[in-house]
C-alpha cells in the first residue's frame, strides 16, 4: 500500500524522490486539503466514517447525516452530497455497520436504516436509552466499536457552574450490547468526547475542567475513576464496577498521581496534554495502522484539539505494565475545531470539524479537510523511551553527533498539575533537570540522556527540548518538544560513564534543579492590576462598568466609551465554563499581547497569560468560572480606541472588545 501510495504522489508533483528539503515546515511533509462544501449545508461534523465504497458518511450537530461521494477528489476533484438523515437531536457520533448506521442522540442510540436502497433512511429505530435532565451540557458520544466486537458509549456531565450527573450514567462510559442493553465500565469522566481502542485496550481524551488540570488521555479498564467525582453519585446503584463513593475523593490539590496512589480505582493519566502548550480540548484520535503509508509514525497515535485547531501526535509505552508516553506538536492551521479523525481508505486522515460554541483558533464555522503525507521524511523525535536513569529519543533519521553530543542542545524540565475542584490548575512543582552525560548511538539514531535518578518525578509531566539537534543534512527538528508523562520508571542498568559521548560537568553548586512550590504562585497586585480602589478615590470611581463573558470566546459587551483622566472601576464577570482573564491594551497591540501570552510556555499560568510589555495597560487575573474580579485604572489621557482582550491561549483571536477613550 505504501509504494502505490508513493507512486501516486510523486506523480502528482507532492514528491522530491531525491533529497529532502531543508525546509522545515509541516506543509512540506503533510498537506492539508479541504473538501468544498456546498453553502446550503452546515457539516457542523459530529461523526465520521469511511464507508468500504469510498463515500464519506458525517453527521452533523444540526441533526442531519450526509453521505459524502468522492471525498478523495479524484477525477474532476468535485464531492457530491446527499443528505442520508434528519431530525436528530445533536449526533456527536457515528458508527456504519454494512447494513445500517448507529449513531447518539442526547438521550439514545438511533439505529438508522435505508430498506428501499433509495439513499435516504426509512428506519429511525431506537436501539438504547437513557434518561435526560435537560441541560444543555448533556452531550451524548459514540457508539464506537471494539476490536473484539464490543460497543462503548460515553455521557458528558451536566454543567452548572461545576460538572454534575443530574441524571443516571452521566459521567460514565458504558458498553453497548447487541441488543440495546447497556452495562456501566467506568466513570470520573467529565466530557468524554472521544474514546477506543489503542493495541487493545480502552483509553479516553479528557479536556480541562473541574478536577482536570489540563488535557489529558487515559487508559480506563472495568472499574475504573477517572477523577470527576461527579458520576460517582451512581456508584452504588445496581451494576456499577466502581466501588469508590463522592466522600472517598479528597480535595487538597495535590497532585492527581499522589492521590491516586492512596486512593485505589482512581485512575491517572496515561498521557497529559499540557494544557496551552500542546492544545486546550483534547477531541478525536486514531491509531495509525496504515503500514507506513501516513509516514514513519505506525503504531502511534494522531489526537485532535478543538480549541487551537490542531492535531498532536502520541507515542506511548508500556513500563511494569502501566500505560505512559509522550505527546509532540505534529500538525497546525486546520480551519475549524477539530472534534472528530477518520482513517481514510488511502492512509490519508479525514478531519471533521465544528466551533459553534466551542470557538477555535480555525476561523471558519466548520469543515472537512484530508491530512496526506507528501512522502517527504520529517526530522522528528520520533519516540522517547523512559530508562532507569533519564530517558532515550529516536530519531526518524541520523542526526548530527557533534549537535547531539552538546548539552546546550537540550533543555529539560518537569511539572504538574493540581487536581481539585477548581477549574483547571496552574502548572506547579516546575523543576529544570540537569544533565549527567549523553550518549549518541553509533548510526546516529538514538541519543540518552542521563539525568540524576533522584531528577526522575513518577506521575510528572517531564518537558524534554532539542532545540539544538540537527539531522546529517544540517535540517532543525520540525518540532523541538517533547512532554513525556511518567508514571513508571523503566527497569535495566544504569549508564555508566565510561559510555558517555559527552560527561556533563555539575554547576558549582552540585546541580541547577529548581523547584517551584507547589502551591499557585498569584501575582502581586501592581500599577497595572489594582483591585482595590486607591485610598485617594475619596469619592468612588467616576465610572463602574461591568463585562461578563458568552459562550463561543466572547465578552458579553463589544464597547464601552471613557473619558480620559477619569477613575474607572471594571467588573469582569467570568459567566462561562472556561477560564478568562481581561486585558486592557494600546490601540492596535491586542494580537500582538494575545500571541505573546501564548507563548510564555510554562510561565504563562504564573503569570496568568499576562506578558511584561509596555502594550498591557491595566488587566485582571485568570477568573475561573463563574467568579469575578474588579480593577480600578485611571482611563489614558491619551483619546483613541484601545482595546480589552482576553490572553488566554487561544482565546485573543476572536475574544476582543473597544475601549473608547474621549476628551
Amino acid at each position: 500500500m505504501k509504494n502505490i501510495v508513493l507512486t501516486t504522489l510523486i506523480s502528482l508533483g507532492f514528491v522530491n524522490a531525491h533529497a529532502q528539503s531543508k525546509q522545515n515546515k509541516e506543509d512540506d511533509f503533510y498537506r492539508i486539503i479541504t473538501i468544498p462544501i456546498p453553502e446550503t449545508i452546515k457539516m457542523e461534523v459530529g461523526g465520521l466514517q469511511a464507508l468500504p465504497d469510498g463515500r464519506l458518511a458525517a453527521s452533523t450537530r444540526r441533526g442531519e447525516v450526509w453521505l459524502i461521494g468522492n471525498p478523495y477528489l479524484k477525477g474532476d476533484g468535485r464531492p457530491s452530497f446527499s443528505r442520508f438523515a434528519s431530525g436528530l437531536h445533536e449526533p456527536l457520533g457515528l458508527l456504519y455497520r454494512g447494513k445500517d448506521f448507529l449513531i447518539s442522540q442526547r438521550g439514545e442510540v438511533t439505529r438508522l436504516e435505508d430498506t428501499d436502497n433509495d439513499g435516504i433512511a426509512d428506519i429511525y429505530d431506537s436501539f438504547a436509552k437513557w434518561p435526560l435532565s435537560g441541560n444543555y451540557h448533556q452531550y451524548s458520544y459514540g457508539p464506537v466499536k471494539l476490536p473484539n466486537g464490543e460497543m462503548i458509549v460515553t455521557l458528558n456531565l451536566d454543567w452548572i457552574g461545576k460538572g454534575a450527573s443530574q441524571s443516571k450514567w452521566r459521567g460514565w462510559m458504558l458498553k453497548l450490547g447487541e441488543d440495546g442493553k447497556l452495562t456501566p465500565y467506568a466513570t470520573g469522566l467529565r466530557s468524554p468526547s472521544a474514546f477506543g481502542s489503542y493495541k487493545g485496550d480502552i483509553f479516553y481524551t479528557e479536556n480541562q475542567g473541574d478536577w482536570v488540570g489540563s488535557g489529558r488521555m487515559t487508559h480506563l479498564e472495568k472499574g475504573d475513576f477517572a477523577g470527576n467525582p461527579a458520576g460517582l453519585r451512581w456508584s452504588s446503584e445496581e451494576g456499577s464496577p466502581v466501588k469508590l463513593k463522592p466522600e472517598d475523593i479528597p480535595d487538597t490539590g495535590e497532585p492527581l498521581y499522589d492521590v491516586a496512589k492512596r486512593t485505589p480505582g482512581l485512575k491517572a493519566p496515561a498521557v497529559w496534554f499540557p494544557h496551552t502548550l500542546v492544545g486546550i480540548s483534547t477531541s478525536g484520535f486514531v491509531e495509525d495502522a496504515t503500514n507506513g503509508a501516513f509516514g514513519p509514525f505506525a503504531g502511534q497515535m494522531f489526537v485532535g484539539d478543538q480549541g487551537h485547531s490542531i492535531i498532536t501526535r502520541v507515542d506511548m509505552e508500556k513500563v511494569n505494565g502501566v500505560w505512559q508516553g509522550t505527546v509532540f506538536p505534529f500538525r497546525e492551521g486546520f480551519m475549524s475545531g477539530i472534534l472528530r479523525l477518520e482513517w481514510g481508505l488511502d492512509g490519508s486522515i479525514f478531519v471533521g470539524q465544528t466551533s459553534r460554541g466551542w470557538s477555535a483558533t480555525g476561523k471558519s464555522e466548520f469543515g472537512i479537510q484530508r491530512l496526506v503525507w507528501t512522502g517527504k521524511m520529517p526530522f522528528e523525535m520520533k519516540n522517547v523511551r523512559s530508562m532507569p536513569d533519564g530517558f532515550e529519543i529516536v530519531f526518524t533519521s541520523p542526526v548530527d553527533k557533534k549537535s547531539a553530543a552538546d548539552p546546550e542542545s537540550y533543555k529539560l524540565n518537569s511539572f504538574t498539575y493540581k487536581y481539585h475542584h477548581t477549574y483547571g490548575s496552574p502548572i506547579v512543582n516546575t523543576k529544570e533537570l540537569s544533565l549527567k552525560g549523553i550518549i549518541v548511538s553509533e548510526d546516529g539514531l538514538k541519543v540518552r540522556l542521563v539525568l540524576d535518578t533522584a531528577a526522575l518525578r513518577k506521575g510528572y509531566i517531564h518537558e524534554i527540548k532539542a532545540e539544538g539537534v540537527k539531522a546529517i543534512e544540517g535540517n532543525n527538528l520540525l518540532h523541538v518538544t517533547g512532554y513525556y508523562t511518567l508514571n513508571e520508571i523503566a527497569s535495566g542498568s544504569p549508564a555508566n560513564s565510561a559510555q558517555f559521548t559527552t560527561l556533563v560537568k555539575a554547576s558549582p553548586t552540585g546541580h541547577s534543579d529548581h523547584v517551584m512550590p507547589a502551591q499557585e504562585t498569584a501575582s502581586a497586585p501592581s500599577a497595572k492590576r489594582l483591585v482595590e480602589m486607591p485610598a485617594s478615590w475619596t469619592n468612588g470611581p467616576d465610572q463602574v462598568i461591568t463585562i461578563g463573558t458568552v459562550p463561543g470566546l466572547k465578552f458579553d459587551v463589544s464597547e464601552i466609551q471613557v473619558k480620559s483622566g477619569s477613575r474607572i472601576k471594571i467588573v469582569f464577570n467570568n459567566n462561562d465554563d472556561m477560564l478568562h482573564n481581561l486585558v486592557i491594551t494600546k490601540p492596535g497591540t491586542a494580537n500582538a499581547v494575545g500571541e505573546a501570552g501564548l507563548n510564555l510556555g510554562l510561565k504563562g499560568s504564573e503569570m496568568n497569560y499576562v506578558p511584561k510589555t509596555s502594550d498591557v495597560l491595566f488587566h485582571s487575573n485568570i477568573v475561573e468560572p463563574e467568579k469575578s474580579e474588579s480593577i480600578y485604572f485611571v482611563a489614558p489621557k491619551q483619546a483613541g480606541t484601545y482595546h480589552y482582550v482576553c490572553t488566554f491561549p487561544g482565546h485573543y483571536t476572536l475574544m476582543q472588545g473597544k475601549l473608547k477613550v474621549t476628551k
